[in-house]
């Protein structure tokens, strides 16, 4: 303590100092005497080469990987092959700018966050930014960078300005210098000098802290606005791609009724060969005639229905076939009417008659399902006229 007192007494007697009769100088000697030159700085230019990392480059220069995007306008730490960055240099120093013997030098690591940082060492985050008050996000950190973690006294870490010293600086912030000293471990406050790192105990960056909290808060409104802008623009694109659908849909169910149209149907007498209707309740979902361009000519008429709703024969005959169909049809019955005119009832659930069987019209033959190639409960319904497809609806009522 007697060292440092002594050392602050030189600070303190400059004023009395002051007031001491100017003396002449007494000749001196002739001597030659050399000055150092100013610090020499420039820069480097690189071009970034297959497998660089700024943390890399920087630890190649030793140099902070900010002060690399500081002096070549990165906005973050990702770098492409043939892009050229300003590495800063300054000629080689007597020593290092000094740390306070309290305060660890960290090199920043991939995956490493200020929260993360601060649960480790058991710091707060505005510790942290304390000690680093030039931290340009609470979000971001540059692997390969180097961090400031106080690990005994906290406070505000700060490099002693060009023609300040220690009283000054302790001054300017309301504290003692002997206070500072201390928790600087400063025994001779003459041996500082500008660029040495000095820790101010107690002081807080808060307005360092709470600019970062504004601008993490203003970028996380911007992702967040983005992220409703791009499901909003999903959504347009999907309720886009429905009405494309719908009125695709709507386009082929014209083009269907245009190849069935009803003036063209010859309706057929009952004695000639009418029948009556195969279900007492459905739905008419696909017609006679040619579907879709990939689709093959659809034989017959779908009739929707619900499961189990009973089928039945749409006029009287005799059953020529009762089983499963190895072409899709699932479940069928074939009726023969005599003259070359046969019906056919597919994808059934169950079959109620069996082959050879007479059947009159109006009978239940078996019930509406969705076996062979159905996508759902329908009967499809065929009228053959000496085995060749016609138009059933020529034969309805």
């Amino acid at each position: 303590m007697r060292g440092i007192l002594g050392a602050l007494c030189l600070f303190c007697a400059l004023p009395a100092l002051a007031k001491l009769p100017i003396l002449s100088p007494l000749p001196l000697p002739e001597a030659t005497v050399e000055v150092g030159g100013a610090p020499r700085k420039g820069w480097v230019l690189y071009t970034v080469r297959p497998g660089d990392t700024l943390a890399g480059i920087a630890a190649r220069y030793r140099v902070d990987p900010r002060h690399i995007m500081w002096s070549s306008g990165l906005k973050n730490d990702r770098l492409q092959v043939g892009q050229e960055v300003r590495i800063p240099l300054v000629a080689v120093e007597e020593r290092e700018p000094r740390v306070p013997p309290g305060v660890e030098v960290y090199r920043v690591r991939p995956g490493d966050t200020l929260a993360s940082l601060a649960q480790r060492f058991g710091l707060s985050i505005l510790d942290l930014v304390s000690a680093n008050p030039s931290l340009e996000s609470l979000d971001r950190l540059v692997a390969g960078s180097l961090l400031y973690i106080p690990r005994g006294t906290r406070g505000l870490l700060v490099a002693l300005p060009e023609g300040e010293t220690l009283v000054s600086l302790s001054q300017r912030f309301g504290l003692s210098p002997v206070a500072v000293a201390r928790s600087n471990g400063i025994q001779d406050p003459t041996e500082l000098r500008a660029g040495d790192l000095v820790l101010l105990p107690g002081i807080e960056a808060r307005t360092t802290y709470q600019r970062l909290r504004a601008q993490q808060e203003a970028e996380r409104r911007a992702r967040l606005e983005a992220e409703r802008r791009r499901q909003e623009e999903l959504r347009r694109l999907a309720e886009q791609r429905r009405r494309q659908e719908a009125a695709r849909q709507a386009q082929l169910r014209q083009a269907q009724a245009r190849q069935t149209p009803g003036s063209e149907v010859r309706r057929v007498s009952y004695q000639e060969g009418g029948m009556r209707w195969p279900l007492a309740s459905f739905r008419i979902t696909t017609y006679y005639g040619q579907r879709g361009v990939f689709q093959r000519y659809h034989t017959g008429i779908d009739l929707a229905a619900p499961h189990g709703t009973p089928i039945m024969a749409a006029k009287s005959g005799q059953v020529r076939v009762a089983g499963w169909s190895s072409v899709g049809y699932g479940f069928h019955v074939v009726l023969d009417h005599g003259g070359g005119l046969e019906t056919l009832y597919a994808h059934m659930s169950r079959i109620t008659v069996r082959p050879g069987q007479w059947v009159e019209g109006g009978q239940v033959i078996g019930h509406v399902g969705s076996t062979g190639w159905s996508t759902g409960p329908h009967l499809h319904f065929e009228v053959r006229v000496n085995g060749t497809p016609r138009n059933p609806l020529a034969y309805l009522p």
